[in-house]
Protein backbone atom coordinates (compact mmCIF):
# COMPACT_ATOMS: atom_id res chain seq x y z
CA UNK A 1 0.00 0.00 0.00
CA UNK A 2 0.96 3.48 -0.80
CA UNK A 3 0.70 6.18 1.82
CA UNK A 4 0.53 9.91 1.42
CA UNK A 5 2.61 11.34 3.49
CA UNK A 6 3.07 15.28 3.45
CA UNK A 7 6.56 16.51 3.68
CA UNK A 8 7.60 19.70 4.16
CA UNK A 9 11.33 20.98 4.55
CA UNK A 10 13.04 23.04 6.66
CA UNK A 11 13.88 26.47 5.41
CA UNK A 12 17.55 26.66 6.62
CA UNK A 13 19.42 23.05 6.96
CA UNK A 14 22.26 23.04 10.07
CA UNK A 15 24.32 20.65 8.92
CA UNK A 16 27.07 23.14 8.23
CA UNK A 17 27.36 23.45 11.77
CA UNK A 18 28.34 19.91 12.74
CA UNK A 19 31.71 18.37 12.88
CA UNK A 20 31.03 15.07 11.48
CA UNK A 21 34.94 14.00 12.53
CA UNK A 22 33.53 14.28 15.73
CA UNK A 23 29.96 13.27 16.86
CA UNK A 24 28.93 12.61 20.59
CA UNK A 25 25.91 9.69 20.79
CA UNK A 26 22.81 10.98 20.44
CA UNK A 27 23.18 14.74 20.77
CA UNK A 28 23.21 15.70 16.93
CA UNK A 29 20.16 15.73 15.36
CA UNK A 30 19.18 15.43 11.46
CA UNK A 31 16.91 17.98 9.92
CA UNK A 32 13.46 16.36 9.65
CA UNK A 33 11.32 13.96 11.09
CA UNK A 34 8.38 11.50 10.49
CA UNK A 35 4.90 12.14 12.64
CA UNK A 36 2.07 9.49 12.41
CA UNK A 37 -0.63 9.92 14.53
CA UNK A 38 -3.45 7.09 15.81
CA UNK A 39 -6.86 7.80 16.05
CA UNK A 40 -9.92 6.38 16.03
CA UNK A 41 -8.50 2.88 14.85
CA UNK A 42 -6.67 4.06 12.64
CA UNK A 43 -3.13 5.69 11.60
CA UNK A 44 -3.13 8.87 9.82
CA UNK A 45 -2.10 13.13 9.55
CA UNK A 46 1.36 11.45 7.90
CA UNK A 47 3.84 14.27 7.69
CA UNK A 48 7.46 15.20 7.48
CA UNK A 49 7.71 17.89 9.42
CA UNK A 50 11.31 20.31 10.44
CA UNK A 51 12.79 18.78 13.50
CA UNK A 52 11.48 20.39 16.51
CA UNK A 53 9.80 20.18 20.08
CA UNK A 54 6.94 18.45 20.32
CA UNK A 55 3.92 20.16 21.83
CA UNK A 56 2.74 18.27 25.03
CA UNK A 57 -0.58 18.11 26.86
CA UNK A 58 0.13 17.96 31.21
CA UNK A 59 -2.33 15.04 31.01
CA UNK A 60 -0.46 12.95 28.63
CA UNK A 61 -0.75 9.85 29.17
CA UNK A 62 2.47 8.08 28.60
CA UNK A 63 3.96 10.86 31.18
CA UNK A 64 2.45 9.39 33.81
CA UNK A 65 1.85 5.72 32.96
CA UNK A 66 4.85 5.02 31.06
CA UNK A 67 2.92 3.72 27.53
CA UNK A 68 6.39 4.38 25.41
CA UNK A 69 8.45 2.12 23.34
CA UNK A 70 10.97 2.82 20.86
CA UNK A 71 13.50 0.83 18.39
CA UNK A 72 17.26 1.82 17.34
CA UNK A 73 18.68 1.06 13.72
CA UNK A 74 21.04 2.06 11.73
CA UNK A 75 21.96 3.39 8.07
CA UNK A 76 25.55 3.04 6.57
CA UNK A 77 26.37 4.53 2.98
CA UNK A 78 28.26 1.85 0.87
CA UNK A 79 31.19 2.54 -1.73
CA UNK A 80 28.55 3.46 -4.42
CA UNK A 81 26.57 5.96 -2.77
CA UNK A 82 23.77 4.27 -1.67
CA UNK A 83 22.62 4.57 1.75
CA UNK A 84 21.99 1.13 3.67
CA UNK A 85 19.91 0.13 6.47
CA UNK A 86 20.34 -3.10 8.56
CA UNK A 87 17.48 -5.28 9.29
CA UNK A 88 14.43 -2.52 9.24
CA UNK A 89 12.10 -5.38 9.42
CA UNK A 90 12.94 -7.09 12.28
CA UNK A 91 13.27 -3.78 14.31
CA UNK A 92 9.15 -3.22 12.98
CA UNK A 93 8.78 -6.90 13.95
CA UNK A 94 10.20 -6.13 17.54
CA UNK A 95 7.95 -2.59 17.95
CA UNK A 96 5.22 -4.51 17.35
CA UNK A 97 5.79 -7.13 20.04
CA UNK A 98 6.70 -4.52 22.31
CA UNK A 99 3.00 -3.05 21.27
CA UNK A 100 1.21 -5.79 21.98
CA UNK A 101 3.16 -6.13 25.71
CA UNK A 102 2.02 -2.22 26.13
CA UNK A 103 -1.68 -2.59 24.82
CA UNK A 104 -0.61 -0.01 21.86
CA UNK A 105 -1.82 -0.47 18.52
CA UNK A 106 0.95 -2.05 15.84
CA UNK A 107 2.47 -0.14 12.90
CA UNK A 108 1.92 -1.55 9.41
CA UNK A 109 5.03 -2.33 7.86
CA UNK A 110 4.39 -0.95 4.15
CA UNK A 111 4.01 2.48 6.62
CA UNK A 112 7.15 1.86 8.28
CA UNK A 113 9.46 1.58 5.46
CA UNK A 114 7.39 3.66 3.25
CA UNK A 115 8.49 6.53 6.18
CA UNK A 116 11.86 5.58 7.06
CA UNK A 117 12.71 5.46 3.35
CA UNK A 118 11.48 9.22 2.74
CA UNK A 119 12.80 10.69 5.98
CA UNK A 120 16.56 9.26 5.16
CA UNK A 121 16.64 10.00 1.49
CA UNK A 122 15.36 13.37 2.30
CA UNK A 123 18.00 14.15 5.23
CA UNK A 124 20.63 11.40 2.78
CA UNK A 125 23.81 14.09 3.64
CA UNK A 126 23.22 13.57 7.23
CA UNK A 127 24.72 9.83 6.88
CA UNK A 128 28.00 9.91 7.46
CA UNK A 129 30.95 8.66 5.62
CA UNK A 130 33.75 8.20 8.56
CA UNK A 131 34.94 4.68 9.65
CA UNK A 132 33.01 3.74 12.64
CA UNK A 133 29.94 6.35 11.36
CA UNK A 134 26.53 6.06 10.93
CA UNK A 135 23.16 7.45 10.66
CA UNK A 136 21.52 6.58 13.45
CA UNK A 137 17.45 6.32 13.49
CA UNK A 138 15.23 6.26 16.39
CA UNK A 139 11.71 5.17 15.64
CA UNK A 140 9.25 5.53 19.16
CA UNK A 141 5.41 5.49 20.17
CA UNK A 142 3.50 6.96 23.06
CA UNK A 143 0.56 7.05 24.05
CA UNK A 144 -1.25 10.55 23.91
CA UNK A 145 -4.47 10.47 25.50
CA UNK A 146 -5.19 14.00 27.31
CA UNK A 147 -6.47 11.96 30.79
CA UNK A 148 -5.51 11.00 34.11
CA UNK A 149 -6.78 7.62 35.04
CA UNK A 150 -5.13 4.56 34.45
CA UNK A 151 -6.39 2.81 31.10
CA UNK A 152 -4.85 2.09 27.75
CA UNK A 153 -4.69 5.31 25.66
CA UNK A 154 -7.18 5.36 22.48
CA UNK A 155 -4.37 7.60 21.02
CA UNK A 156 -1.05 7.32 19.92
CA UNK A 157 1.91 9.05 18.24
CA UNK A 158 4.73 7.42 16.28
CA UNK A 159 7.86 9.47 15.31
CA UNK A 160 10.66 8.87 13.46
CA UNK A 161 13.70 10.85 14.13
CA UNK A 162 17.92 10.82 13.11
CA UNK A 163 21.03 11.36 14.17
CA UNK A 164 24.60 11.35 12.90
CA UNK A 165 26.66 9.35 15.26
CA UNK A 166 29.85 7.54 15.62
CA UNK A 167 30.56 4.70 17.99
CA UNK A 168 28.60 4.39 21.27
CA UNK A 169 31.56 2.82 23.35
CA UNK A 170 35.21 4.09 21.89
CA UNK A 171 36.97 1.73 24.06
CA UNK A 172 35.79 -2.12 25.92
CA UNK A 173 33.20 -1.97 28.68
CA UNK A 174 33.74 -2.49 32.23
CA UNK A 175 30.86 -4.66 33.43
CA UNK A 176 29.36 -4.75 36.70
CA UNK A 177 27.10 -8.07 37.77
CA UNK A 178 23.68 -7.17 39.31
CA UNK A 179 23.47 -9.07 43.04
CA UNK A 180 20.66 -6.24 44.22
CA UNK A 181 18.81 -4.74 41.47
CA UNK A 182 16.56 -6.24 39.29
CA UNK A 183 16.07 -5.14 35.30
CA UNK A 184 13.49 -7.56 34.76
CA UNK A 185 11.55 -10.51 35.79
CA UNK A 186 9.27 -13.44 34.40
CA UNK A 187 5.81 -12.19 33.56
CA UNK A 188 7.30 -8.79 33.48
CA UNK A 189 8.14 -6.44 29.99
CA UNK A 190 11.81 -7.63 29.83
CA UNK A 191 11.70 -9.00 26.24
CA UNK A 192 9.89 -5.40 25.12
CA UNK A 193 11.97 -1.84 24.25
CA UNK A 194 9.40 0.08 26.37
CA UNK A 195 11.01 3.03 28.44
CA UNK A 196 10.42 1.85 31.77
CA UNK A 197 12.96 -0.96 31.17
CA UNK A 198 15.43 1.54 30.88
CA UNK A 199 14.27 3.99 33.30
CA UNK A 200 14.65 1.34 36.44
CA UNK A 201 18.56 0.82 35.01
CA UNK A 202 19.83 4.31 36.00
CA UNK A 203 20.27 4.52 39.42
CA UNK A 204 21.80 1.08 39.63
CA UNK A 205 24.18 2.35 37.02
CA UNK A 206 25.09 5.64 38.41
CA UNK A 207 26.06 3.51 41.48
CA UNK A 208 27.98 1.15 38.82
CA UNK A 209 30.07 4.16 37.00
CA UNK A 210 30.46 5.75 40.63
CA UNK A 211 33.05 2.52 41.03
CA UNK A 212 34.50 2.43 37.98
CA UNK A 213 32.21 0.41 35.68
CA UNK A 214 30.25 1.21 32.58
CA UNK A 215 26.94 -0.73 32.74
CA UNK A 216 25.62 -4.06 34.95
CA UNK A 217 25.61 -7.41 33.21
CA UNK A 218 22.27 -7.76 35.04
CA UNK A 219 20.65 -11.31 36.52
CA UNK A 220 17.52 -12.83 37.14
CA UNK A 221 15.68 -11.06 39.63
CA UNK A 222 14.98 -14.13 42.04
CA UNK A 223 18.43 -15.83 42.35
CA UNK A 224 20.48 -12.84 41.30
CA UNK A 225 22.12 -16.37 39.76
CA UNK A 226 21.65 -16.55 36.11
CA UNK A 227 22.85 -13.90 33.55
CA UNK A 228 20.43 -12.24 31.20
CA UNK A 229 22.02 -9.37 29.65
CA UNK A 230 23.48 -5.86 29.84
CA UNK A 231 21.63 -2.53 30.06
CA UNK A 232 22.28 -1.40 26.39
CA UNK A 233 23.12 -5.08 24.67
CA UNK A 234 22.75 -8.74 24.62
CA UNK A 235 25.87 -10.57 26.18
CA UNK A 236 27.93 -13.32 24.32
CA UNK A 237 30.72 -15.48 26.48
CA UNK A 238 33.39 -17.85 24.94
CA UNK A 239 34.77 -20.44 27.77
CA UNK A 240 36.91 -23.14 26.46
CA UNK A 241 35.87 -22.93 23.12
CA UNK A 242 32.10 -22.77 23.42
CA UNK A 243 29.95 -19.82 22.10
CA UNK A 244 27.36 -19.11 24.97
CA UNK A 245 24.63 -16.47 25.20
CA UNK A 246 21.78 -16.40 27.83
CA UNK A 247 18.55 -17.78 26.36
CA UNK A 248 15.85 -15.81 25.28
CA UNK A 249 13.46 -16.27 28.62
CA UNK A 250 10.45 -13.10 28.29
CA UNK A 251 13.41 -11.20 30.35
CA UNK A 252 15.66 -10.78 27.64
CA UNK A 253 15.72 -8.60 24.59
CA UNK A 254 15.43 -10.62 21.55
CA UNK A 255 18.34 -8.61 19.89
CA UNK A 256 18.81 -8.12 15.98
CA UNK A 257 22.59 -7.86 16.69
CA UNK A 258 22.45 -11.04 18.66
CA UNK A 259 20.19 -12.40 16.22
CA UNK A 260 22.60 -11.88 13.44
CA UNK A 261 25.80 -13.22 14.79
CA UNK A 262 24.13 -16.38 15.86
CA UNK A 263 23.54 -16.90 12.32
CA UNK A 264 26.99 -15.50 11.48
CA UNK A 265 28.23 -18.26 13.97
CA UNK A 266 26.61 -20.79 12.14
CA UNK A 267 27.59 -19.74 8.65
CA UNK A 268 31.03 -21.24 9.98
CA UNK A 269 29.76 -24.27 11.45
CA UNK A 270 29.85 -22.95 14.78
CA UNK A 271 26.98 -23.56 17.09
CA UNK A 272 26.24 -21.04 19.38
CA UNK A 273 24.86 -22.22 22.65
CA UNK A 274 21.98 -20.86 23.81
CA UNK A 275 21.09 -21.93 27.62
CA UNK A 276 21.01 -20.50 30.88
CA UNK A 277 24.30 -19.31 32.37
CA UNK A 278 24.95 -18.96 35.80
CA UNK A 279 26.85 -16.19 37.64
CA UNK A 280 29.40 -19.06 39.55
CA UNK A 281 29.89 -21.10 36.24
CA UNK A 282 31.61 -17.41 34.92
CA UNK A 283 33.98 -16.88 37.94
CA UNK A 284 34.77 -20.90 37.95
CA UNK A 285 35.81 -19.90 34.53
CA UNK A 286 38.18 -17.46 35.08
CA UNK A 287 39.37 -18.85 37.51
CA UNK A 288 40.22 -21.70 35.43
CA UNK A 289 41.52 -19.28 32.42
CA UNK A 290 38.98 -20.76 30.27
CA UNK A 291 37.02 -17.77 29.88
CA UNK A 292 38.47 -16.89 26.69
CA UNK A 293 36.37 -13.72 25.36
CA UNK A 294 32.99 -11.72 26.70
CA UNK A 295 31.50 -9.10 24.43
CA UNK A 296 28.31 -7.23 24.18
CA UNK A 297 26.24 -7.39 21.21
CA UNK A 298 24.01 -4.32 20.42
CA UNK A 299 22.47 -2.00 17.29
CA UNK A 300 24.00 1.00 19.12
CA UNK A 301 27.19 -1.06 20.39
CA UNK A 302 27.34 -3.48 17.40
CA UNK A 303 30.51 -5.83 19.17
CA UNK A 304 32.09 -4.81 21.99
CA UNK A 305 34.72 -6.02 24.20
CA UNK A 306 33.87 -6.67 27.90
CA UNK A 307 37.76 -5.80 29.61
CA UNK A 308 36.28 -6.35 33.17
CA UNK A 309 33.81 -7.71 34.88
CA UNK A 310 33.33 -6.74 38.66
CA UNK A 311 31.43 -8.96 41.43
CA UNK A 312 30.79 -8.46 44.85
CA UNK A 313 34.19 -6.92 45.22
CA UNK A 314 36.42 -8.44 42.81
CA UNK A 315 37.71 -7.85 39.73
CA UNK A 316 37.67 -9.84 36.99
CA UNK A 317 40.49 -9.19 34.08
CA UNK A 318 39.85 -10.54 30.56
CA UNK A 319 42.07 -11.71 27.99
CA UNK A 320 43.56 -8.61 25.43
CA UNK A 321 41.24 -7.82 23.31
CA UNK A 322 43.76 -8.61 20.72
CA UNK A 323 43.87 -12.18 21.22
CA UNK A 324 39.84 -12.76 20.44
CA UNK A 325 39.96 -13.64 17.14
CA UNK A 326 36.79 -15.32 16.48
CA UNK A 327 34.80 -11.82 17.97
CA UNK A 328 36.92 -9.09 16.05
CA UNK A 329 36.27 -11.67 12.67
CA UNK A 330 32.32 -11.19 13.70
CA UNK A 331 32.76 -7.47 14.38
CA UNK A 332 34.79 -6.83 10.99
CA UNK A 333 32.53 -9.58 9.18
CA UNK A 334 29.04 -7.18 10.34
CA UNK A 335 30.65 -3.87 9.66
CA UNK A 336 31.79 -4.89 5.62
CA UNK A 337 28.19 -6.61 5.29
CA UNK A 338 26.33 -2.82 6.92
CA UNK A 339 28.80 -0.78 4.27
CA UNK A 340 28.15 -3.47 0.80
CA UNK A 341 32.26 -4.56 0.91
CA UNK A 342 30.97 -8.50 1.02
CA UNK A 343 27.88 -10.17 -0.43
CA UNK A 344 24.79 -9.80 1.79
CA UNK A 345 24.24 -13.88 1.95
CA UNK A 346 21.30 -13.04 3.68
CA UNK A 347 19.15 -10.37 2.66
CA UNK A 348 19.72 -8.52 5.77
CA UNK A 349 20.35 -4.97 4.21
CA UNK A 350 17.62 -2.35 2.76
CA UNK A 351 19.41 0.07 0.57
CA UNK A 352 17.67 2.91 -0.61
CA UNK A 353 18.90 4.98 -4.30
CA UNK A 354 20.47 8.45 -3.59
CA UNK A 355 19.57 9.40 -7.68
CA UNK A 356 16.70 10.35 -6.73
CA UNK A 357 15.85 14.07 -4.41
CA UNK A 358 12.44 14.62 -3.02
Amino acid sequence: MKYDIKVTKTNQSHISEVDFENLPFGRVFSDHMFIADYKNGVWGDLRIVPFDNIPTHPATSALHYGQSIFEGLKAFRNSNGEIQIFRPTKNLERLNLSAARMAMPALPQDLFMQALDTLVLLDQKWVPTSAGSSLYIRPFMFATDEYVGIKASDNYRFIIFTCPVQSYYSAPVKVLIADKHVRAFPGGTGEAKAAGNYAATLQPVQEARANGFDQILWTDGIEFKYLQEIGTMNVFLQIDGQILTPALNGCILNGITRNSILQLLADRGIVAIERNITVDELVEAHQKGTLEDAFGAGTAATISHISHIGYKGTTLTLPDIEGRTLSQELKQELEDIKHDRIPDRHGWVHKIAVNVLI
